[in-house]
């Protein structure tokens, strides 16, 4: 049970600390150069310049609504952890409002930074299982409601707040506010995914058993064997998968073309690899 509680505490942690990231890149950035890059953020930026209401109070004023309608339409598809994150981040752009100012004027330096920013600080939130409501619990509804898929709904709600930006303001802060999105976007991928891009090789040979024990033998790299069937011949086939550094894919190339040099190999990136020889899980 203490475990337990320890754990909690210290997801939470980790959430208050994503989101805190987050509303420094509205307050330091996004906010003094107007730039609404989708998302209730957007929406409360544009509110900030048209009505002066303050960015965190209208921020939770859509959250709670929405995360209300959520669970009466969707069940408890959205924890308690998407309203704490949400409030935090809520409370955290009127704090840092009052302690800091603008970082820059220009709007190019504002999405750069603003946007990888808020790509840090989401994407460290949903490390830790939580979220910042707003679009998330927006795009599930509108699942609900219409034949789109969850990514879809998103793209059509974050692009339709770029869109009522460039509107209200001018087609110019929209495409900053764009450019902002898709590095937000790039950088949450990059702390969920992380930078320590490996390779995976499917290798098709006609001496399987031998390229395999090179490997294993000369690499120190696990082979996994997949059986598979050739489409046009029909005829059985070994599948050689290994998954190595990237440093190290030249070597594997070199083993194979050694010992088999009409093989068929077919090289991809592989994001993030837990287990033993590579990250711990």
């Amino acid at each position: 049970m203490k475990k337990g509680w320890l754990r909690i505490l210290w997801e939470h942690l980790g959430v208050a600390v994503g989101v805190s990231l987050t509303a420094l890149g509205l307050v330091w950035f996004m906010i003094p150069n107007k730039l609404a890059s989708g998302g209730v953020s957007g929406l409360a930026i544009m509110a900030l310049y048209l009505w002066q209401w303050p960015v965190g109070i209208t921020m939770i004023c859509l959250n709670v609504p929405l995360f209300l309608i959520s669970w009466w339409v969707l069940g408890p598809l959205f924890g308690l952890k998407t309203l704490f994150g949400a409030g935090v981040l809520s409370v955290m752009v009127e704090l840092l409002g009052v302690w800091v100012g603008p970082a820059t004027s220009d709007p190019v330096l504002a999405a750069i930074y603003g946007g990888g920013l808020a790509g840090l600080g989401t994407g460290i939130t949903f490390y830790f299982g939580g979220s910042t409501g707003g679009t998330d619990m927006a795009a599930h509804l509108l699942r609900h409601w219409s034949k789109l898929s969850v990514g879809q709904a998103l793209l059509v709600i974050d692009f339709s707040i770029i869109a009522l930006a460039g509107v209200l303001f001018s087609p110019e802060l929209a495409l900053y506010a764009l450019l902002a999105l898709f590095i937000t976007s790039r950088t949450i991928d990059l702390v969920q995914e992380g930078t320590d891009y490996a390779r995976a090789a499917y290798i098709i040979s006609n001496c399987p058993e031998e390229v395999g024990r090179a490997i294993l033998d000369k690499m120190e790299r696990g082979v996994t064997v997949l059986q598979a069937t050739g489409a046009y011949t029909g005829q059985e086939r070994k599948v050689l998968f290994v998954i190595v550094s990237r440093t190290e894919i030249a070597r594997v190339k070199e083993i194979v073309a050694d010992l088999d040099p009409k093989a068929f190999i077919a090289i991809t990136d592989v994001h993030e690899v837990l287990g033993e020889g590579f990250k711990p899980m």
